[in-house]
């Protein structure tokens, strides 16, 4: 089971991917939070395989809880979840230790299973297996 963390401002986003990942028998969304203070803290608290994080969020913005979050025992793989194609945010996000980017709404675009790869390649020094089965 690939353990997932959603962490984005708007409650919308963070309840469709719940219902669009939540559909795969294999992908669990174990938590969500709408600011990155608050997804650091579900980080801490779950230990999931993977983040979908936003970078824009009030109190804690996502590039600051993506350094938060590496510098855990065994980070999790944080996927970056942007509207914005390659702007200053997305490479500081990679910078930080973020795997990669999605755009909002790519993971609406199909089934899950055709989203298997998103934490193949980890922020940090390893990945845990499950989370290559998730797709960018």
């Amino acid at each position: 089971m690939v353990r997932v963390v959603v962490v984005d401002d708007e409650p919308m986003v963070c309840a469709h991917l719940r219902t669009i990942l939540g559909s795969a028998p294999d992908i669990e969304v174990v938590d969500e939070a709408h600011d990155g203070a608050a997804g650091v803290a579900a980080v801490r608290r779950n230990r999931p395989d993977v983040v979908l994080m936003d970078l824009r969020m009030p109190v804690l913005d996502g590039i600051a809880a993506i350094e938060q979050i590496g510098r855990l025992a065994d980070p999790p793989v944080v996927v970056v979840l942007t509207a914005f194609d390659a702007d200053q945010y997305v490479l500081r996000a990679l910078r930080a230790g973020a795997a990669g980017r999605r755009p909002h709404g790519a993971l609406s675009r199909g089934r899950p299973e055709a989203d298997r790869r998103l934490g193949r390649q980890p922020a940090r020094s390893r990945a845990r297996p499950q989370a290559g089965r998730l797709a960018h």
